[in-house]
């Protein structure tokens, strides 16, 4: 609490070395042959901390950071000399601190100079909520930067990480493609009016397929498309007019989320991208307004590297499943004791008439008990009697 908390300019130095006073080892032995000396070795261990610290405040450093611990020695004396300390900092959190400051991670304390120390335009403190947080402000070589997420509850937290993770990979996947297609549903409308005008040209069964592709292949996880894919070709056709056009199933589900009536949408979509061939084909789903919009001037953007990679993922499992000719499918049997392989009462060599073991022992128990007029006592009827061994009599 001592220390200065704020700096303007500072030097930064980070090490990776233990500032305090480490405990011999166990077997360590020390010989001296006059009670006199034992003061000196104790204060030959306290020269050497000093040492230290005195190297970290000579070569101008404001900041110390650690990856290793400082010790109470260590941090009284930095703070009555006006310096900010901290030990145990992440390697992680050290290596970001070094690419924006511009500092070097140093093993030593031995020949520190200006040019292993990193700078900063303001260094701060900060407490939020009940966490502390040092600040890095106006680096040099600023790359790198921190969010910090708060919320009422761990699952919001994760969730608002998971959001924010989503839309950094996709910046990235986006910069790493080089070239960006509209979103909002545009690209999946386009694609499927240019595989219904490619199958008009097509003669015979092969029309049937471009047209179930186009409505099938953004679907294929579901039940429909598999049912579409195994039956006959003369059926085909009667199913893909009932199946909604599954390449329009992206902006579909954008209606829906956004709590608009997809109908109306999806069909001011189909008139535009079918009447303007160039200025329509970037025209996405409008979740503001509940309308469409030109996506791509919009900034609603997605990797073009994701769009084909769905579509090539989309043709290769469409010709696994058409190159599957039957499946085969063990039904489950009726017969309980038919899976166990008990005796049962079903036809077969040495299964005819037979009854379960059970039922027997059951049927000459009660003869017995009839026989007597009372209840069931344990005893058996002629011809029945327990198996001799384990629980036997």
């Amino acid at each position: 609490e001592q220390m200065t908390k704020k700096f303007e300019n500072p030097k930064v130095l980070l090490l990776n070395v233990e500032l305090e006073l480490k405990n011999e080892k166990e077997n360590a032995e020390v010989r001296i042959e006059d009670p006199s000396q034992y003061q000196s070795i104790v204060d030959a261990e306290w020269q050497v901390i000093y040492d230290k610290l005195d190297s970290c405040v000579n070569c101008g450093a404001n900041i110390v950071l650690s990856r290793l611990p400082i010790g109470d020695l260590a941090t009284q004396y930095f703070a009555d000399r006006g310096l900010f300390c901290a030990g145990r900092v992440e390697d992680g959190d050290l290596k970001r601190v070094a690419a924006a400051t511009g500092a070097a991670v140093q093993t030593s304390t031995n020949g520190i100079h200006d040019g292993v120390l990193g700078t900063c335009a303001l260094f701060e403190e900060r407490r939020v909520g009940d966490e502390r947080f040092n600040i890095f402000e106006g680096c040099p070589r600023g790359r790198t930067s921190t969010m910090v997420l708060r919320g009422g509850s761990e699952q919001f937290i994760a969730e608002s990480e998971r959001s924010i993770h989503d839309a950094l990979m996709v910046v990235r996947r986006s910069l790493k493609s080089k070239s960006v297609v509209a979103g909002g549903g545009a690209v999946e409308l386009e694609v499927a009016r240019h595989l219904r005008k490619h199958a008009l040209g097509i003669e015979g069964k092969g029309q049937l397929i471009f047209d179930a592709f186009a409505r099938v292949s953004f679907f294929l996880g579901s039940p429909e498309s598999a049912m579409f894919f195994f039956l006959p070709a003369r059926h085909r056709y009667r199913l893909t007019a009932r199946v909604d056009q599954a390449l329009e199933v992206v902006p579909r589900q954008l209606c829906d989320n956004a709590g608009f009536d997809s109908n109306d949408v999806l069909s001011s979509l189909r008139r535009k991208h079918a009447l303007d061939d160039e200025e329509g084909k970037w025209y996405g789903v409008d979740i503001e307004n509940g309308s469409i919009l030109d996506a791509f001037a919009a900034g609603i953007w997605e990797p073009s590297d994701n769009k084909s990679n769905a579509l090539a993922s989309a043709a290769e499992a469409a010709g696994v499943i058409l190159s599957i000719d039957e499946t085969v499918i063990n039904p489950r049997s009726q017969d309980p004791g038919a899976a166990t392989g008990m005796a049962g009462g079903g036809p077969g060599p040495g299964g005819m008439g037979q009854k379960p073991l059970s039922n027997m022992m059951g049927g000459a128990m009660d003869a017995v008990n009839a026989q007597k007029g009372g209840s069931r006592s344990g005893n058996l009827g002629n011809g029945v009697s327990y198996l001799k061994g384990r629980g036997g009599g």
